[in-house]
């Protein structure tokens, strides 16, 4: 598992996912975004804004709306393993993102990150 200070990281970077993007994995994969990340990032992984989700919250701090997950501008990495330190521990600065360890297993995140590769833009 990556440390949270590995989120941004080289070793985050090179980190491979070590699970195939089967449709099993993508199938746990919108199971697991659906009940942790839907509510901010929106039901298609299409960012708070266009799925017409403001976070109070967020918009009376004047902080960014969660972000569009299937577009090919990442804020905190665009690696396997950047995604995964994300998901796992939250952004490292400047967000109201918790991250999903312990609660999720990394088995869980992993299958969130091919989830969100199956759904956006060819790499």
């Amino acid at each position: 598992m990556l440390l949270a200070q590995d989120q941004n990281s080289s070793a985050a970077a090179k980190t491979v996912n070590p699970v195939a993007p089967t449709p099993e994995s993508l199938a746990a994969g919108r199971k697991a975004y659906d009940t942790n990340c839907a509510a901010c990032h929106g039901d298609m992984a299409q960012g708070a804004q266009k799925a017409g989700v403001i976070i109070s919250i967020i918009a009376e701090q004047g902080g960014k709306q969660p972000p569009d997950l299937t577009d090919d501008q990442w804020d905190h990495g665009s690696t396997d393993g950047e995604i995964f330190a994300v998901i796992a521990h939250g952004p490292a600065a400047g967000s109201q993102m918790k991250g999903a360890s312990p609660t999720l297993t990394d088995e869980q995140i992993w299958n969130i990150v091919n989830y969100i590769r199956a759904i956006g833009p060819p790499r």
